[in-house]
C-alpha cells in the first residue's frame, strides 16, 4: 500500500521522543508525528496525550524523496471536532510598510506644547498634597 499526502490512515506508535511519536502505518512504513501535530493545544510532554501501543488515526502531511513521512494526529480530526484556533497575524520584517502604516507624526511644537501643559499639572498637583501635608505654606511647626 503506497502512502499518498492527505490520506487519513490508523496506525500504531512505536516510540516515543522529546520531538514527536514514531507511527507504524500499513504496509510496514513509519512515520513521525512531530510534537505540534499532536494536539490543537500546547504539548509540553507528549508522554501525557500519547503512550507506546496506542492506536492512533493520522494525516499523511508529507512524504519526502528520503521515504520520511510526517504526519498529524490533529489534522486527521474532523473539522467539528477540533476547537477553533485564533489565526495570529504574521509578523512582517519589512520596516517600510510599518512607516507607511504610522500616523503622521506630531510637529515638535506641538509635542512641546502637550508636555508643557501636562508638566504643569503633575506639578500642581504634586504641590497641592505636598503643602496639605504640611499643613500649608508657611506654617511652622513648633
Amino acid at each position: 500500500m503506497s502512502i499518498e499526502v492527505g490520506s487519513k490512515v490508523q496506525g500504531k506508535v512505536t516510540g516515543i521522543t522529546n520531538f514527536g511519536a514514531f507511527v507504524e502505518l500499513p504496509g510496514g512504513s513509519t512515520g513521525l508525528v512531530h510534537i505540534s501535530e499532536v494536539a490543537d493545544n500546547y504539548v509540553k510532554d507528549i508522554n501525557d496525550h500519547l503512550k507506546v501501543g496506542d492506536e492512533v488515526e493520522v494525516k499523511v502531511m508529507n512524504v519526502e524523496a528520503d521515504g520520511k513521512i510526517g504526519l498529524s494526529i490533529r489534522k486527521a480530526k474532523p473539522q467539528a471536532e477540533r476547537p477553533e484556533r485564533p489565526q495570529r497575524p504574521r509578523h512582517n520584517n519589512n520596516r517600510s510598510n510599518d512607516r507607511n502604516n504610522r500616523p503622521q507624526k506630531e510637529d515638535f511644537e506641538s509635542k512641546m506644547a502637550r508636555f508643557l501643559k501636562d508638566s504643569d499639572e503633575r506639578l500642581t498637583t504634586l504641590k497641592r498634597a505636598t503643602e496639605s501635608k504640611r499643613g500649608g505654606r508657611g506654617a511652622r511647626r513648633g
